[in-house]
């Protein structure tokens, strides 16, 4: 047994665990290198000008930055600005019931919501009569148009209608009286009854035309009796729209009378014309259509123009000059 171990560790000791396997026989390497070997195919020499060159940053900015809205121009900013701030949107105040009523102003711009399947009713001032109505789409929204009344109380409605939700659109509406601008937009549910106008203007007008009738019908004088009412005044010259219908006298007071349409131009001023033909400036009132003048007079003349002056004369007649003198004597 001891044997057999001696002869292991010298076995050991012989082939240190380091050491290379023992080489082949001379004959068994002859043989080996005899045997054809196969060669590898070259590569192929790298040349940098061969491959294009890629411009990877420039690739994936372009990729990345998305392409920018130009900015609108500053005549464009104005003209939003301009439709923003003349838009007039419904406000709680101009409801009456479901209508809303939007007082009228020229270039104004009104708001209409409208939905599907709704209908929405623009009512027109009563008597005014419609001449053309314009939509910017009509291939989306249904307009028509019909009447209600009879007379002075006849109004015309312009019906409106969408398609779809989420649409906008214009419309204009022109009368005998006046252009309507209205913006049209339409909501899934939401839509307004009917939008209709106050006009202030009218209003105005109505108010001051009252009150010219109301001065009109004040007499223009009080106190004078009819037995003293002198008509001998003659007319004459030119024939401008203001020329005087008659002048009078109570023996005291002129009184010189126009037509209606005096109080809408330009009055004229009047001038007494002396013994010498030279015009001087007098003073009076006007009253309605009526001038008084606070006293007497032969010759008087109203002017007005400056390049082609138009000259109306007003004489008191030879008769109630005679009559003047007798009473004066």
């Amino acid at each position: 047994m001891k044997a057999v171990l001696l002869a292991a560790t010298m076995l050991v000791g012989a082939f240190p665990l380091n050491a290379q396997p023992p080489l082949s026989p001379p004959g068994e390497l002859n043989q080996q290198s005899s045997a054809p070997a196969t060669a590898a195919a070259p590569l192929p020499a790298f040349t940098p000008s061969s491959t294009p060159a890629i411009n990877r940053s420039s690739t994936l900015s372009r990729r990345s930055s998305p392409k920018r809205a130009r900015a609108p121009s500053p005549t464009m900013r104005r003209v939003r600005a301009a439709n923003h701030h003349a838009t007039q949107e419904p406000k709680a105040a101009g409801f009456v019931n479901a209508a809303q009523i939007y007082p009228y102003s020229e270039g104004a711009l009104y708001r209409l919501y409208a939905a599907p399947e709704r209908v929405t009713d623009i009512v027109l001032q009563p008597g005014e009569t419609i001449i053309s109505v314009a939509a910017g789409d009509t291939a989306r929204w249904t307009v028509g148009d019909t009447t209600s009344g009879s007379g002075d109380a006849r109004r015309v409605h312009i019906l409106v209608k969408p398609f779809s939700a989420g649409l906008t659109s214009n419309m204009v509406i022109t009368t005998d009286r006046r252009a309507y601008h209205v913006q049209l937009e339409s909501t899934s549910t939401t839509a307004m009854a009917s939008i209709s106008w106050t006009y202030p203007q009218d209003e105005l007008l109505a108010i001051r035309r009252a009150a010219e009738e109301e001065r009109a019908a004040v007499p223009i004088a009080a106190g004078i009796a009819l037995e003293q009412i002198r008509f001998g005044y003659a007319i004459t010259g030119d024939a401008p729209p203001w020329r005087p219908l008659r002048a009078f006298d109570d023996g005291r007071q002129t009184y010189i009378e126009f037509p209606a349409n005096i109080s809408v131009g330009e009055a004229p001023p009047l001038f007494l014309l002396g013994a010498d033909g030279k015009a001087q400036l007098v003073n009076y009132r006007m009253s309605g259509r009526f001038y008084i003048v606070d006293r007497l007079f032969d010759t008087a003349e109203l002017r007005l123009g400056e390049k082609k002056q138009a000259i109306v004369r007003i004489t008191r007649g030879g008769k109630l000059r005679r009559q003047d003198r007798r009473r004066a004597s």
